[in-house]
């Protein structure tokens, strides 16, 4: 993926962050990746594509164990000391908004309050893991303490939209990719394409930024 980068020193270990700055940026989006996965997920990429041309300068955080070559994430603690450690390193005068997917998405959460954030993005939150709904991470979702919109599969085995009370934690706000499974993967068979799918997310996530960081004056 094109564009500026840079290698993040980070007490866990040396991280990268990948910028796709917008001309006149509104807004400045940071997206982490999952527990299993890196910043070329396609959801991440659709957005670090689309949103600069639209005003949101996007930032993708490659954590230092994915660097590293691991082929899973470290402990949760692990993962918040770095991205705090990448977030400090930002020079930019737009709100800060801190996301991710799944993992990555947990960890925006758990840190959006501390590190000052205008708000919080969480695609595939893991909601519980798969088959096991009495262990809830709601608690994570509603600690973040900021504007938050969580973008769900519909079909997603770590906790369908149905799943999330109504209404969520905070006011946060949900959209829903129908048929996607926790990849945000649509199947053949499903009424829309993965390109129409793709486009749910990018169009959510700029039209809550707008809404929400941009029309309320919000500042980090």
């Amino acid at each position: 993926m094109k564009g500026t980068e840079r290698v993040v020193a980070t007490p866990v270990g040396e991280g990268r962050l990948i910028t796709r700055r917008a001309t006149r940026p509104i807004a400045t989006l940071v997206l982490s990746h999952g527990a299993g996965g890196g910043i070329d997920a396609p959801d991440l990429t659709a957005l670090a594509t689309y949103l600069p041309r639209q005003g949101v300068s996007v930032m993708l955080f490659e954590q230092p164990w994915r660097r590293a070559g691991g082929k899973v994430a470290g402990p949760p603690p692990t993962l918040d000391t770095a991205l705090r450690a990448a977030v400090d390193t930002l020079r930019v005068r737009t709100p800060i908004i801190l996301g991710g997917r799944s993992a990555g998405g947990r960890s925006a959460c758990r840190s959006a309050r501390a590190l000052g954030a205008a708000g919080c993005v969480a695609l595939s939150f893991p909601l519980h893991p798969p088959g096991k709904p009495e262990k809830s991470r709601l608690h994570e979702l509603a600690g973040a303490g900021v504007p938050t919109l969580v973008i769900q599969g519909g079909n997603d085995p770590f906790g369908r939209p149905e799943e999330f009370p109504d209404p969520l934690p905070g006011g946060a706000d949900l959209a829903v990719v129908p048929e996607a499974d926790h990849s945000l993967k649509v199947p053949k068979r499903a009424a829309l394409s993965q390109d129409e799918a793709l486009g749910i997310v990018v169009e959510a996530v700029l039209e809550w930024v707008v809404r929400e960081i941009v029309g309320n004056g919000v500042t980090r």
